[in-house]
């Protein structure tokens, strides 16, 4: 797997010695930065695959931090996008944060890890409960947690088929802190969980207490906008998260609302940056003039105009681009299976629109259509007269925004639920 793991880091910037770094290999410089840090107060490993994950382990550290100032975090993620927003983060955290690259799931490597970070607990964000890394804490008697967690009725069939398989490790967790109140007897079932261990929690991802709006990078963009010529009255209409094939179908249906609703700016932000050379092309084939984000700078004004629409080709920005957007329409849920999590644009206040395939998200999409917080669209066609709709009747795409936060009021609190599960209080 080397080849293919060093290819997809350094598409997405990132170095050679990352690569050894997951092998469990540190230069002497942080190997004493360890040491330092192990020194300095008690540590907790917290590890996040990627962006996503990432954010939501750093809405659990702010609140850690609150109860247990003397706490310091190691953290980990997968790829080079989780590692810079880390990176980002640990800048604010007064040193009481190190971000490195995960290890790598074998005996030797996990074993290195566990040896240089010496951590009071493990927590593993949403999905990643990697079978040597549990043993080895289990052995050492470190206590392994799972937050957030969500199991997909995909991920849940094919659990249940090999339960006796996965049941050895998961039964070894110490605390699970599921999002929906009838996961406890579905992780129990399908997983071998022990049922005492599992606490509805909530979903910290969709828990909007004290969630803010990231005002000073929505300044900026709205700056970088402004000096492309879209002035703030021009409706956006953003495409978070798209898979390929996404880009090109709304922008052809771009091509056609724009007739029927002046002034209407495209963004498309791409689940995966580095393909945003590829979408401008592709864009360009059908007659459109793409700006490709990452050729204009920060907040400087840009002197030539916008084109027809915007490639977002940076990481870590998707959520202020909602706060900016019109109407928000979730990638990999026309032309890809699963669909992407549409809560940040909930929690922006957007209205949102989505395709048929949200299975990784049924649980908030039933839950946002109960509410009549989202609208569902058999396909990108279909999507043209509704986004239609909701540009040209501003009152109705805050009506249905409206409806999409008060149906996440259910998880409020779920951070700090949480944390009270991770400390031990009750």
């Amino acid at each position: 797997m080397a080849p293919k793991a060093w290819k997809k880091m350094k598409a997405r910037g990132g170095k050679s010695a990352d690569l050894w770094q997951r092998f469990g290999y540190f230069s002497a410089e942080q190997e004493q930065r360890l040491h330092d840090f192990r020194a300095s107060g008690e540590v907790w490993w917290i590890h996040a695959v990627s962006v996503g994950e990432s954010g939501i382990a750093m809405k659990l550290i702010r609140e850690l931090r609150k109860r247990r100032p003397d706490l310091g975090f190691f953290v980990t993620t997968t790829t080079p996008t989780g590692l810079r927003q880390f990176e980002d983060f640990a800048v604010k955290c007064d040193g009481r944060v190190i971000p490195m690259y995960s290890a790598l799931d074998g005996w030797f490597t996990v074993r290195r890890f566990l040896n240089l970070v010496q951590p009071a607990q493990l927590v593993l964000v949403e999905a990643e409960v990697w079978p040597n890394l549990v043993l080895a804490c289990h052995v050492r008697g470190i206590p392994v947690s799972l937050v957030n967690a969500r199991l997909s009725p995909r991920s849940e069939r094919r659990f249940r088929k090999m339960r006796f398989m996965v049941e050895t490790i998961y039964e070894l967790l110490d605390h699970v802190g599921v999002q929906e109140a009838e996961d406890p007897q579905r992780f129990a079932s399908a997983l071998g969980i022990r049922p005492e261990c599992i606490v509805h929690t909530g979903s910290i991802k969709f828990d909007t207490a004290g969630e803010k709006e990231p005002v000073e990078q929505v300044a900026a963009f709205r700056a970088l906008l402004s000096g492309m010529g879209i002035v703030a009255e021009r409706p956006i209409l953003l495409a978070a998260s798209t898979h390929p094939g996404e880009e090109l179908a709304l922008a052809k249906m771009y091509q056609r609302l724009r007739k029927e609703v002046p002034g209407v700016y495209y963004v498309v932000v791409p689940r995966h940056a580095e393909r945003g050379g590829e979408i401008t092309k592709e864009l360009e084939g059908v007659g459109l003039q793409a700006r490709l984000r990452s050729t204009l700078g920060g907040d400087a004004t840009v002197s030539s105009g916008g084109g027809d629409l915007l490639v977002v080709d940076s990481t870590g920005e998707l959520r202020a681009w909602q706060y900016l957007a019109s109407v928000v329409v979730i990638g990999k849920s026309f032309l890809g299976i699963g669909g992407q999590n549409p809560a940040e644009a909930i929690v922006a206040a957007k209205p949102v629109v989505f395709g048929p395939h949200m299975e990784n998200f049924s649980a908030l999409k039933d839950l946002l259509l109960q509410h009549q917080g989202a609208l569902e669209v058999a396909d990108i066609d279909a999507s043209e007269s509704v986004i239609r709709s909701l540009l040209k009747s501003p009152a109705k795409g805050q009506q249905l925004a409206q409806a999409g936060r008060k149906a996440l009021l259910p998880h409020a609190g779920a951070t700090e639920r949480t944390a009270s599960l991770l400390l031990g209080e009750k």
